[in-house]
């Protein structure tokens, strides 16, 4: 199998060889010590990805990805910043011009290696599925069963990423995503809500709910994987993967025409922290403003981050984590989904002890 080719954009000559000692046993790689030299390299040759620096001398990183994201020939190639800078203005601005990914130097080689791999498989999906809709000319039945299954390895490919950088969670999305299914079957059954979900597609819903979380891409290990309680600042920072979790689904949308289940994990993204009484975030909605999917997920996320271990707090029991839900009818969650939930709590108990087992 040929391998893919990876070039290493920076000024400094001992970052080019840790990368290259990192990286040359898995990919063909090609260091370079400036955007200027990427630029006539590129002229000659296309990478499959790009780690640039973003403190370089002539031309720094964020001129070099505007550059690249300007030309047709270079806009595709994914780029995943290498950086010292810590503030997350930085981070926010490399993310918004066109990165991927961005990865504290210095870096640890395990992380780097599986980011890469994770960032190769995401690209390589995402252009199957862009030919597949361009190209194909197969029987309705066949490009529906085919788009569904190269959506579900892209989503699930992005949520195993997310949960590579967030491992003290490692199970929740699949664990929430079986949550939800409960609560949307119950609510078919005793028809609560009927006329909004009756134009729901539940199996592209369940599909789009692993990406609830994918903005957690975005906030730094620090503050992610915190042993202790958050401050202000670190806690807006959390906050924070709402709203850029929406960017990055947006991002997604603008590379297919086929967006029903991105509109469903758009939703779910960017609600699922919003209380019934207006207390929550990112925009204080209240009660019904929320959209139904937000405040479905927001049951699912909440119970499944009680039952779990975190950095800091112990797992509560399921009776405990109920209790909580249930003190929390009208003031942070929907009292009419709590009431349902009540119904089939030892469901997700069950999911719950069957996943983690």
């Amino acid at each position: 199998m040929n391998k893919k080719t990876i070039f290493i954009v920076d000024d400094d000559s001992t970052n080019l060889m840790a990368g290259r000692n990192a990286l040359e046993e898995h990919y063909n790689v090609l260091t370079l010590n400036s955007g200027v030299r990427l630029l006539k390299m590129l002229e000659k040759r296309t990478p499959d990805l790009i780690l640039l620096d973003i403190e370089m001398p002539e031309m720094n990183g964020y001129e070099t990805i505007k550059n690249l994201k300007g030309k047709r020939e270079t806009e595709h190639i994914p780029i995943i910043f290498l950086t010292a800078k810590s503030d997350s203005d930085s981070e926010l601005e490399g993310l918004s011009l066109g990165a991927i990914d961005y990865i504290a130097k210095p870096f640890s080689k395990p992380l780097l290696l599986k980011r890469i791999e994770v960032h190769l498989l995401v690209e390589s999906q995402k252009q199957e599925l862009i030919h597949f809709n361009n190209n194909l000319q197969e029987l309705v039945e066949e490009k529906t069963k085919s788009v569904m299954e190269l959506q579900d390895a892209l989503l699930k490919t992005m949520a195993e990423l997310v949960e590579y950088r967030d491992d003290v969670t490692g199970g929740h999305i699949g664990r929430t995503q079986s949550y939800l299914e409960i609560l949307i079957k119950k609510m078919r059954t005793v028809g609560l809500y009927k006329d909004i979900i009756s134009s729901w597609d539940t199996r592209l819903v369940l599909q789009s709910a692993q990406l609830h979380d994918v903005g957690k891409i975005a906030i730094k290990d620090v503050v992610l994987l915190k042993p202790g309680k958050l401050t202000f600042e670190e806690f807006e920072q959390i906050k924070w993967h709402t709203t850029f979790g929406e960017k990055i689904i947006s991002r997604i949308q603008e590379c297919t025409p086929n967006q029903e289940f991105l509109e469903y994990a758009s939703v779910m993204t960017i609600s699922h922290h919003e209380k019934w009484d207006g207390s929550g975030y990112p925009n204080g909605l209240i009660g019904e403003d929320i959209p139904l999917l937000g405040r479905l997920m927001a049951i699912a996320d909440v119970y499944d981050a009680l039952i779990s271990d975190r950095p800091y707090k112990p797992a509560y029991t399921h009776e405990e984590a109920v209790k909580i839900i249930t003190d929390g009818k009208g003031s942070h969650f929907d009292p009419k989904l709590v009431d349902m939930f009540l119904d089939v709590a030892e469901e997700f108990d069950q999911i719950a002890e069957q996943q983690k087992g």
